[in-house]
């Protein structure tokens, strides 16, 4: 009896020395991604819900934790947002081509926004698989940034406080457009005055009469109530708007082969279904301008399309020889 109680002793003293050992080896649960979606568009645009609907995606895979800030909430300055991704920030940033192409001194990504280069938004579907948006996506990560996708955004219109019917009536107006060389660059061949401001400042700037319009998509318009200021809208379509999504290379380095390849696919299955939902919502944004008074007027678009010919002639914004036709080749 005293043996078997020994036994039982020895039994139990042993277990209790290995449980430690065993509890050591026990699998931890793997930590949560945390990613932030930051940019600067009102939360009811497309490209605000795209990024929510991504979040929302990754966060149901259990993998990662994500959150999105929109208008301007972490900063009303694309090209900031994008430079603190840079920095390691693990930040999905929606910037544009154009944008990008300034930022990061690679002038052929501005063939995505130039004036009337692209113009049919089912292109973009294509692009991420081009050895173009590779080679782009190569010369972004040795700068510390990872070109992800591309997003259809709308087509970018003039909205102004007086009538624009021709080219000639843009001379000498206060035009909030982009700060970079395809913003300049229009504003150079249309003959107004390029104001390089962060969205947040257009309203109370037209407001103020420091600015005589802006040229923006109509969901962004919309979003922002431009129709209070401005009661002019000239359809010159004179970009195809894309949004761009960037994020640290760090960031995204620091994933497991599985998560960044889960995350790449949410991120562009994502663009192509909004890129298709915006292009619907436009006709209701319109109707919507009109409601609130604004008169839309449908320019001879070939009358601006002439006046910017120069801009590719001249090869103002330094394009590599062949890349138009290399392009539209590689989206066949």
């Amino acid at each position: 009896m005293k043996k078997s109680v020994l036994y039982s002793i020895g039994a139990i003293l042993l277990c209790g020395a290995l449980l430690p050992t065993y509890a050591k080896k026990a699998p931890k649960a793997a930590a949560k991604i945390p990613v932030t979606f930051a940019g600067t568009e009102a939360a009811t645009t497309g490209q605000s819900r795209m990024m929510q609907a991504v979040a929302d995606k990754l966060n149901a895979t259990g993998r990662f934790n994500a959150s999105v800030q929109v208008a301007g909430a972490l900063s009303g300055d694309t090209d900031a947002l994008v430079t603190q991704a840079k920095m390691g920030v693990s930040l999905v940033v929606p910037s544009d081509p154009g944008r990008l192409a300034s930022q990061f001194k690679i002038p052929d990504m501005n063939i995505l926004m130039a004036p009337y280069i692209l113009t049919d938004p089912a292109a973009l579907k294509k692009l991420p698989d081009t050895p173009l948006f590779k080679e782009w996506q190569a010369q972004l990560e040795k700068q510390g940034i990872v070109y992800i996708t591309n997003m259809y955004n709308g087509f970018r219109c003039f909205y102004t406080t007086t009538p624009v019917k021709h080219v000639s009536d843009l001379s000498g107006l206060r035009i909030r457009g982009f700060g970079n060389a395809i913003g300049n660059n229009l504003a150079k061949y249309f003959g107004f005055a390029n104001i390089g401001i962060s969205w947040g400042e257009v309203f109370p700037g037209i407001q103020q009469k420091t600015l005589d319009g802006c040229e923006v998509q109509v969901a962004t318009a919309d979003g922002s109530r431009i129709y209070e200021v401005t009661k002019n809208l000239a359809m010159t379509k004179h970009y195809m708007l894309q949004s761009a999504f960037v994020c640290s290379t760090s960031f995204y380095n620091s994933m497991t082969p599985q998560d960044r390849e889960l995350f790449t696919k949410i991120m562009r299955d994502c663009a192509a279904e909004y890129g298709e939902i915006i292009q619907k919502e436009e006709a209701g944004f319109y109707d919507h301008m009109k409601q609130n008074g604004v008169t839309i007027t449908e320019v001879d678009i070939s009358e601006f399309q002439k006046a910017i010919e120069p801009l590719y002639t001249n090869n103002d914004l330094k394009f590599s020889a062949g890349l138009k036709d290399r392009l539209f080749k590689e989206l066949k």
